[in-house]
């Protein structure tokens, strides 16, 4: 049982003028964080009691599932980052973390860096401690401090430079049994979001530049979320906008033929797909070809989609770049022969084909069939290009964004698109790190393979803000009852009446011997600053004591997220009392 004068709650009645969504300005408001600077902050006391239940939930999901516990160091070593399969995309996210001693002048290359994640560093641990195949499977965990380097830190915890996670890693003698690994996680995570009381929903993911064979994130629901999931209600499926996928293509779209001779038309001034649908020219964007020039591990390559589509950057990771950019118009011009604008991949067109790794092309491209695009040639076009015989193509692969309204892959019938906040991401990793540190083992035939491998993450201070965007009211945060940071508040109306002193405490033991963390409201304020406060912090159970009630003999029970009070008799208090803790446990 604590006292809040004893206690630090600092509470703010105006919210932060940095905090651009509900969930930033309540953690700053019911006194959870402070802020330091750009996406750094400090778990105020109220705010580490709530990380402190998420972890400890979290780490009994973790240890029911078999992972075992350990603990890394976050400064790591910057060569074994550098002998891993990442460190040349990595590296534009990390901090380095060298000497800063005056007068010293930090070499060009980092010596050591904080670690994001630690792929890089529990392959090498397992690689020496682990060499049969008796010791496999093998699942370790921690949940510690990461490090990102945020260009743009915003939405207080959602994108912070400094944040709490569970980082989990799976090694298994084979395929068959990294797949039982990572659906083991997938359902410890299901189970874990629904103990902190988060609608949480599994999604298909990209896997960046984790790597691995496929992924999936959890996501939560918001309206100010920082992602975009793709779903259909009636087939399940549901994947982020960086891996969605639509139906808009059949399976059974045949090649369209040519529509007639290739022909050059003069568009002066034209270098957009809006100039090019205007009059004079009135070609609709759906039967324009937009090409687009990227340089992926220093050598460019060509990525064709129809003129009306987006394309996914992400996606492009499904061509084998470990970085790729779009190219410059200084870098465009000596190998298409053409500024942007007036670009195509039509055959014989193109100035240096042979400096280009290779001309990708999306599936949709094939709905037009016959199109309009560029020459090549400033201020001139191409039209009635044909697929199959006038362009260059390497490979087709789905690289477009997808709208709301396309067909489902499984069942035809419209996608929807929500905003949502991921709160984790489970990979199967397969062997991209194992081979690369050496990780292997020993089977019963003496004969040598690569572990293989998975990574877990769940963003701990992550799901603390979602729980409060997902769960917050005009009034305040309305907290679920296991991470809540205080279960029930025991509002003393009259802290200076000894009798209702005693009361409060007999109540707020009777709570706490009930199995709920109690906080005691005993602070000299009017009970309107109280009941202000006590709807701000959003602890889930409110007992009420003093005042006229008390002369009646009963004091009051509100849960936060109802408007109705109950009045409840003295006499009857240990039972009501109990039923309640009970109920909220069972929330």
């Amino acid at each position: 049982m604590k006292l809040w004068s004893q206690f630090f709650i600092p509470t703010l009645k105006e919210s932060p003028a940095d905090a651009e969504i509900a969930s930033h300005k309540l953690l700053v408001r019911a006194g959870l964080v402070r802020k330091l600077g750009g996406g750094l902050y400090t778990y105020m006391p109220l705010g580490l009691r709530v990380i402190q239940k998420i972890s400890q939930i979290c780490r009994e999901e973790m240890d029911g599932a078999g992972a075992i516990e350990l603990w890394m160091p976050h400064v790591h070593p910057v060569e074994l980052w550098q002998q891993g399969p990442r460190w040349a995309a990595a590296r534009e996210i990390m901090y380095r973390a060298d000497h800063a001693g005056d007068g010293k002048r930090g070499p060009r290359e980092p010596e050591f860096v904080l670690g994001p994640t630690h792929e890089e560093i529990i392959t090498p641990l397992v690689k020496t401690e682990i060499t049969s195949y008796r010791d496999l499977p093998k699942n370790f965990y921690q949940i510690a401090t990461k490090f990102r380097n945020e260009i743009r830190p915003r939405y207080g915890l959602m994108r912070a430079r400094e944040f709490i996670m569970k980082d989990a890693y799976s090694f298994d003698a084979d395929d068959a049994g990294a797949i039982k690994s990572y659906q083991t996680m997938k359902a410890a995570y299901e189970k874990f979001f629904a103990r902190v009381g988060l609608k949480a929903i599994s999604v298909e993911a990209d896997t960046g530049v984790m790597g691995g064979s496929f992924s999936h994130e959890f996501m939560v629901p918001a309206e100010v979320g920082d992602d975009d999931v793709v779903y259909c209600e009636t087939s399940g499926y549901s994947a982020n906008r960086e891996k969605a996928t639509s139906g808009i293509v059949p399976a059974d779209l045949a090649d369209a033929a040519p529509a007639g001779a290739v022909e050059e038309f003069a568009t002066p001034g034209v270098v957009t797909i809006a100039a090019l649908e205007a009059a004079p020219y009135s070609v609709p964007a759906d039967q324009q070809f937009k090409t687009l020039v990227y340089v992926g591990d220093g050598k460019p390559f060509v990525v064709i989609l129809r003129g009306s589509d987006e394309l996914e950057e992400a996606k492009l990771g499904s061509l084998g770049f470990t970085l790729w950019r779009a190219a410059t118009a200084e870098e465009i011009e000596p190998v298409l022969g053409a500024k942007p604008g007036s670009l195509g991949a039509v055959k014989g067109t193109i100035k240096n084909p042979t400096a280009l790794v290779g001309i990708f092309a999306d599936h949709a491209i094939r709905l037009i069939g016959n199109g309009t695009t560029g020459a090549n040639k400033d201020g001139f076009h191409l039209r009635h290009i044909n697929v199959a015989r006038d362009l260059a193509i390497t490979k087709f692969g789905d690289f477009r964004r997808v709208r709301a309204g396309e067909p489902c892959p499984r069942s035809g019938q419209p996608l929807k698109i929500a905003r949502a906040i991921e709160v984790g991401h489970v990979f199967k990793l397969g062997t991209k790190y194992s081979d690369k540190f050496g990780a292997i083992y020993t089977d019963d035939k003496k004969q040598s393979h690569p572990m293989v491998m998975g990574c877990y993450g769940i963003g701990i201070s992550r799901t603390m803000q979602a729980v409060i965007e997902q769960s917050h009211d005009a009034d305040g945060i309305v907290w679920p009852w296991n991470v809540a940071p205080f279960q029930v508040l025991v509002c003393l109306l009259d802290p200076q009446d000894a009798a209702a002193a005693e009361v409060a405490k007999n109540l707020a033991a009777a709570a706490e011997q009930a199995g709920a963390d109690v906080l005691v409201d005993d602070r000299a304020e009017r009970p309107g600053v109280k009941f202000k406060d006590a709807d701000l912090v959003g602890i889930p159970l409110r007992i009420t004591v003093g005042g006229k009630g008390l002369k009646e003999g009963i004091f009051e029970l509100k849960w936060r997220h109802q408007k109705d009070v109950a009045k409840v008799p003295l006499a009857e208090a240990g039972a009501r009392i109990a039923a309640a803790v009970a109920e909220g446990r069972a929330r």
